[in-house]
């Protein structure tokens, strides 16, 4: 098929000449044009706008071919052996293992890395294992991906206290000095700390705050482990572990540089480690199991947490795309994406349809302080309805507009901006044992004048201004336009 791209008049009015007045060191990133040029073509010869990478990164073509050339001229075995084929592909996995942490600045003496099949996996191997008890404590904050929320159901399981920490509109930032309060405070009974671990994201995926990595430090002064969710963070963002020494970190390798799909990691700080008590044992993590005693041992380090065979001719591809990004230039890619986050919220808040009403609503900071190239959005009619996100979406697609809509796996921040109150939601919980999303949307949008889904759009390595101005284009399409009369 031929794809050509679409043309829209650009009835924003905005020219690439006043965003480089206001924002001079955009022109300092043009490097990255070069690299979309050559590396993802594609999206300009097929029309596409791809604003979604906090869902998940783009490749350059250039990852592909280098990792089908070294598939194409290898050998590669199983791992689990000592054979030829096993010890090329063995090496391999052990020099990706230490291209991560030199990636991460984490010094191998104190860090290690352990591959699994997505940030996901990282994070339940932390839940599943660590030791929570009846004295243990789990703490996180109101603003987390759902497989950080999911960590509280091992530790309530084992007796342990959970509590999160809310965050305050209108930013969405985490209220600091309850944070403070509740890292300082021992256990509400009074009884002896047991094992405490302190779990939030580096960034947040729905709002784009990036939150204090100082916390990390305050955190272990009052005896808590930290768990720091990286995934949507590094992909824009340089995390210096050496320098912030989280305990456990897990990442997804798409959500940086597209492909892989399906490798992730947890990187964990060793002394940590020691402290998880691994509930199950499988292939590739026993130095040796009986049936007939009865007993197992482990392996020693990250060994013992990659279960079964790794995602082996896979690996390799990661350290490829490293280097892509660190021949991007991860400042290069900081930069522009700031520039470009800038100019969105700019223009998306100045918006207003005839009648003076705004046409967006951003949920999150306004600004840049302290916050990454993710926008949470909601789009509002002339009389101040809220259009369905999800007509949003289907509009956006007739423009080849790849945004992302929903709760993001985020749903206490998105409950905290939407204004869904704890008894709205535990009502649309006891309706049914069991629902869908749909479902769940529509009890709670029953009355009409409450939503929980919203608009993201998300900035990554090759965004361009004209990327940044179609979106814009696109919202100025709703102007002076009633909800009724659109598509849906």
């Amino acid at each position: 098929m031929n794809y050509q791209p679409r043309s829209f008049a650009h009835s924003s009015g905005l020219e690439l000449s006043q965003f480089l007045i206001a924002h001079p060191e955009y022109s300092e990133t043009s490097s990255l044009d070069e690299i979309r040029k050559t590396g993802f073509s594609r999206l300009d010869e097929q029309g596409h706008v791809y604003l979604d990478y906090t869902g998940g990164g783009l490749y350059d073509i250039r990852q592909i071919e280098e990792h089908a050339e070294m598939l194409k001229n290898g050998v590669f075995g199983n791992p689990h052996s000592s054979n030829p084929t096993s010890r090329a592909i063995t090496e391999t996995i052990e020099r990706t293992r230490g291209r991560v942490l030199e990636y991460f600045n984490a010094d191998p003496d104190e860090f290690c890395a352990i591959f699994t099949s997505n940030a996901t996996g990282a994070i339940k191997i932390v839940a599943e294992s660590y030791p929570f008890g009846p004295t243990g404590r789990y703490l996180l904050t109101f603003d987390n991906h759902n497989s950080v929320n999911g960590i509280r159901e091992f530790a309530r399981a084992r007796g342990s206290e959970v509590t999160y920490v809310p965050v305050q509109l209108p930013d969405l930032r985490i209220d600091d000095g309850e944070l403070r309060k509740t890292l300082a405070s021992n256990t509400s009974a009074g009884d002896v700390a047991g094992p405490k671990l302190f779990a939030y994201p580096a960034q947040s995926n729905m709002s784009g705050v990036q939150h204090s990595l100082e916390w990390i430090e305050e955190a272990h002064e009052s005896g808590w482990d930290v768990l720091l969710d990286a995934a949507a963070f590094v992909s824009c963002s340089e995390l210096d572990i050496s320098r912030w020494k989280p305990d456990f970190v897990p990442i997804s390798f798409y959500k940086i540089f597209g492909y892989p799909t399906g490798i992730g990691c947890l990187i964990a700080r060793k002394s940590a480690l020691e402290k998880l008590e691994k509930p199950w044992f499988a292939g590739g993590t026993i130095s040796i199991s009986s049936v007939q005693a009865d007993q197992h041992h482990l392996e020693e380090s990250e060994a013992a947490f990659e279960e079964g065979a790794v995602n082996y001719l896979s690996l390799p591809a990661v350290g490829i795309g490293l280097d892509s990004m660190e021949s991007a230039g991860l400042d290069n890619i900081h930069k522009r994406v700031g520039a470009l986050t800038s100019l969105l919220l700019d223009q998306l808040s100045s918006i207003v349809h005839a009648n003076g009403q705004p046409l967006i609503r951003i949920y999150g900071p306004t600004d840049m302080n302290s916050r990454g190239g993710t926008v949470s959005v909601n789009f509002y009619d002339p009389e101040g309805t809220l259009i369905d996100h999800r007509v949003v979406e289907e509009l956006a697609n007739e423009r080849l507009i790849s945004i992302r809509t929903g709760c993001f796996c985020n749903p206490r921040a998105g409950e905290i901006a939407f204004g869904l109150s704890e008894d709205e939601l535990r009502a649309a919980f006891n309706e049914s044992d069991q629902m869908s999303f749909e479902q769940f949307l529509e009890f709670l949008e029953k009355d009409g004048d409450k939503r929980a889904g919203a608009v993201r759009i998300s900035l990554g390595r090759v965004s361009t201004f004209d990327d940044v101005r179609a979106f814009i284009d696109f919202a100025h399409s709703f102007l002076d336009r009633p909800s009724s009369a659109l598509s849906s």
